[in-house]
């Protein structure tokens, strides 16, 4: 029977036996391989058992092979090495700090494959006191330990691995220097952040976007100009990351600058391509459920939107002027009344809404205020008469207030 139909087959026992019993390396390091993917079975015990003491042998194929199906299996298989590894009992009830220290005991290990499970597992326990020996790792021979211990520091979060971060950030592999960014994007103060701007421009394409992405985290408008920059990105995926970091940008710098930065966003993205800030802005109002993203794309959507888009951006601005948020729907009503009506497009769209007695007369009353922005002749007789004929005293006053715009009553 091939090893396959043993693990198709659950045969967990069988392929434990030929791990280590089999005289044949590939076959040892195929049979680890397969039972990583034993995390439910009844055998799970055994299976980790022998993946231990596999993972301790004198092959660097069959440790790595071991070490990685253990990580499959979960933080407690990796445990159980970890304390294997540095002689200590760790039961499952062990302090995260003791733990912790076993783990950084194998930080040290020959085998990348275990230096790159302990900084793994240091990731998962927050604690901040192993940031120093993590960062001893950012020098390791193995890029991929380098990537692990990057991770975890980013995990753990502690601002004691911004500085040697930074460092990474010009190391030579692409991979190494994603797990940097990501990690310093995580940690998110002033220093990790400003180190990030340079990477708008990177050569690896998932490195920009990871650095674009953090950019929102700022408090002030220092990466304005970078995410404009990265709004001409070759890559879709970094052009729409930059949309959303704009947008988030918004909502977290102080109230007193956002009306400023809006005008000044609103400025720069005149010169970029239409398109390609439209649509991700659109995708936000319709799926974020964060609502000062949900306002502040309302408002970008009224002022940075071409004929190309238009007809989508109005569908989703007066959906938004149903929303139970009431500054999206006044955000949303003013950015209508920005675009303006050439086609009558919006004017009809919102008539059916104040038209419709089913409907809740706030919304109404926001459609008829865009309507005193942008209707016509139509809209000035339909509040005429709306006037007269509506039982709720909201809608009544924004439509004499809209009416008065439009001429007045008949």
């Amino acid at each position: 029977m091939s090893l396959y139909e043993l693990e198709r087959d659950g045969n967990a026992q069988e392929l434990i036996r030929l791990l280590r019993e089999s005289d044949n390396e590939r076959v040892k390091t195929r049979a680890a391989e397969l039972l990583g993917n034993f995390e439910d079975h009844d055998d799970r015990r055994d299976v980790v058992n022998a993946l231990v003491n596999a993972a301790q042998s004198d092959s660097d194929a069959i440790t790595g092979a071991a070490i990685d199906s253990l990580d499959e299996l979960g933080d407690d298989a990796i445990t159980q090495l970890i304390g294997s590894m540095a002689g200590v009992d760790l039961e499952d009830d062990a302090a995260d700090w003791v733990k912790a220290k076993a783990y950084m005991q194998v930080l040290d290990a020959d085998v990348p494959e275990l230096r790159m499970a302990a900084a793994n597992g240091l990731g998962n326990l927050d604690q901040a006191d192993a940031v120093p020996k993590l960062a001893e790792r950012f020098e390791d021979a193995d890029p991929r330990v380098r990537a692990r211990a990057a991770r975890s520091a980013g995990k753990i979060g502690d601002s004691r691995a911004t500085t040697p971060l930074e460092s990474v950030l010009s190391d030579r592999k692409a991979g190494v220097r994603r797990e940097a960014a990501d990690a310093l994007g995580n940690i998110g103060n002033r220093q990790a952040l400003q180190a990030l701007l340079p990477l708008y421009e990177d050569d690896d394409e998932r490195v920009r976007r990871i650095a674009v992405g953090a950019f929102g985290n700022f408090g002030n408008d220092r990466p304005v100009d970078y995410l404009i920059e990265a709004l001409s990105d070759d890559s879709a995926a970094v052009r729409r990351t930059a949309v959303y970091s704009l947008i988030e940008l918004l909502s977290n710098v102080p109230t007193d600058q956002s009306h400023e930065i809006r005008d000044t966003v609103v400025e720069k993205l005149s010169n970029t391509d239409d398109r390609s800030v439209v649509v991700p802005l659109v995708e936000i109002l319709e799926e974020s459920t964060q609502a000062a993203q949900r306002r502040n794309t309302a408002w970008m959507l009224g002022r940075v939107t071409s004929q190309e888009e238009r007809d989508r951006v109005i569908e989703s601005l007066v959906d938004a002027l149903g929303d139970d948020d009431q500054m999206l729907r006044q955000f949303a009503a003013t950015s209508l009344a920005e675009l303006g009506d050439d086609d009558n497009m919006v004017e009809r769209r919102l008539l059916k809404i104040v038209q419709d007695d089913g409907v809740d007369p706030d919304i109404r009353g926001q459609a008829i205020f865009t309507l005193g922005k942008v209707g016509s002749e139509r809209s000035r007789k339909t509040l005429d008469k709306l006037i007269d004929e509506t039982e709720h005293d909201v809608v009544r006053k924004k439509a004499f207030s809209a009416i008065s715009k439009l001429g007045g009553r008949g």
